[in-house]
């Protein structure tokens, strides 16, 4: 595994906090290295919030929010649109910064971070003109109704998508008027920065987006204040509980994109390479780190051992290494601990008597590689089968019968995402519409346009990212009655 020394880049944020449209320090602040995940170099350290910089960036959110609320929709797309034209002419440079951040391989980054990021931009930059309200005739008097801003949002982030993630968030809040606070994960705290000078630099006033560092500590301080109206929150189903239940507290708007423990069926007249492709995707794409993940591979039983053959055949060939090399296909973990996690889960297949397919090591050596893994014969009681992973490892179950797998594939609290491939189209949406999850797909995994609503139902979350759908969840509606004859007053 890579072990070159890793130099400072010149994109590289120069303090810690971005607020009110400028770069801010705290050297009193908690430090929080920023830590190569192919190397274990520190190749930055930052500073947490400290409560100065958390009211600092409140007041810039609140201050600024108003006076962006009043321009057209047009106006506020105008400058979303300039900055995703700014992010598609620097993707190089961000894809280097993501890939620092996260360890994903540049073959990666360069596809599909930064430039996610840029479509939700685009997309939301167009939509922001067309967010109206709608004219209702009621004989001689009429109400009309105004989609209106929530004011202060909070967006916290997660570590396996932060560039994706701060735009995903920021580009409906600031279509619809709104100013953000995102606090990424501290595990990967650079690109969001780089993303509020950006949309400096493309004309939005100081104080819409700013960018502040921390622990739990600075999410919990930002998720209760009361100059908070919304939080939006990408992580795990134990921390959205917590968050959630925080925000209810002061009445708070919420999105909670949480976790999953996926399925995925496949049937017995799938395409085989097709259906070896998405679970590839739908296990090892970003070294297993996505949250829609189906993990869960539910394999028909004549094609069980075909399917696991070429399955091992092909992720042999899944090349390991230095995600800088562009040929590279597979990264480290994010971490050492999250490493040590997996590795975790692993054993503890093992040792409830799963089969061990490939993989299941550590990769000696610098960095924090895992190999891909891949276990049978599990059963639906394993600890491997019911907790989220959150690495390069899936499970494969056997089943005979459509209303069988159904009914296993939906036995689990959460409901993120779900997919099928059949030959039978008729039998995929049958399916999929038995599936207690939020996403689906059939014939493929994992796909995730701006254009299309992403989020989970049960304990995966409430609300939905991306699409026009997000934009109900970043404004309000006002109704306002409007009388043309006397009042008819009985007093």
């Amino acid at each position: 595994m890579p072990t070159k020394k890793v130099s400072i880049m010149h994109a590289q944020p120069t303090a810690s906090h971005f607020i009110n449209g400028k770069y801010v320090e705290d050297t009193n602040g908690k430090v929080i290295e920023c830590i190569y995940p192919a190397t274990g170099e520190v190749i930055a350290k930052l500073h947490s919030a400290t409560p100065e910089i958390i009211d600092m960036a409140l007041n810039a959110a609140k201050s600024a929010q108003k006076a962006w609320g009043k321009l057209s929709g047009t106006e506020r797309g105008r400058v979303l649109r300039r900055a995703s034209d700014i992010i598609r002419e620097r993707n190089h440079e961000l894809s280097v910064l993501e890939t620092y951040d996260t360890g994903k391989p540049m073959q990666e980054t360069l596809y599909v971070d930064a430039t996610s990021g840029a479509d939700a931009l685009e997309y939301f930059g167009g939509l922001a003109g067309s967010i109206t309200g709608e004219h209702i005739p009621l004989g001689e008097d009429w109400v009309y109704t105004k989609r209106i801003p929530l004011g202060v949002c909070v967006g916290i982030g997660a570590w396996n998508y932060p560039t994706q993630i701060a735009c995903w968030k920021g580009a409906p809040a600031l279509a619809c008027g709104n100013s953000m606070i995102f606090k990424p994960s501290e595990m990967t705290p650079l690109c969001a920065l780089k993303i509020a000078e950006i949309l400096i630099e493309a004309g939005a006033p100081a104080g819409i987006y700013n960018v502040v560092q921390g622990y739990g500590d600075v999410g919990a301080a930002l998720v209760t204040d009361p100059r908070v109206d919304k939080v939006s929150l990408t992580g795990s189903a134990s921390t959205g509980k917590k968050v959630y239940a925080a925000a209810a507290a002061g009445m708070k708007h919420v999105t909670m994109e949480l976790g999953g423990k996926s399925p995925l069926i496949i049937f017995d007249d799938a395409d085989i390479e097709n259906a070896i492709g998405g679970a590839m995707l739908a296990n090892m794409y970003s070294t297993g780190q996505v949250c829609s993940n189906g993990t869960r591979v539910f394999v028909q039983s004549g094609i069980k051992d075909a399917f696991l053959k070429r399955f091992a055949e092909r992720a042999a060939a899944i090349k390991i290494g230095d995600p800088m090399d562009e040929e590279t296909q597979f990264g480290p973990m994010v971490s050492k601990s999250q490493r040590d996690i997996v590795m975790g889960f692993i054993e503890q297949g093992k040792a409830e008597g799963a089969t061990l397919v490939c993989g299941g090591n550590a990769i000696d050596g610098a960095g924090y590689f895992i190999e891909p893994t891949v276990f049978a014969d599990v059963t639906d009681n394993m600890t491997i089968a019911r907790e989220e992973i959150f690495g390069p490892v899936m499970s494969v179950f056997s089943f005979e019968t459509e209303e069988e797998v159904i009914a296993r594939a939906n036995d689990t609290d959460l409901g993120l995402a779900g997919g099928v491939f059949t030959n039978d189209i008729k039998r995929a949406h049958r399916v999929v519409d038995e599936l207690d999850a939020g996403t689906c797909f059939i014939n493929s995994y994992n796909d995730a346009p701006v254009e299309a609503p992403f989020g989970g139902v049960k304990g995966s979350g409430v609300g939905r990212e991306n699409s026009k759908a997000a934009i109900e969840h970043y404004s309000q509606l006002k109704t306002v009655y409007v009388r043309m004859g006397n009042v008819d007053s009985p007093y």
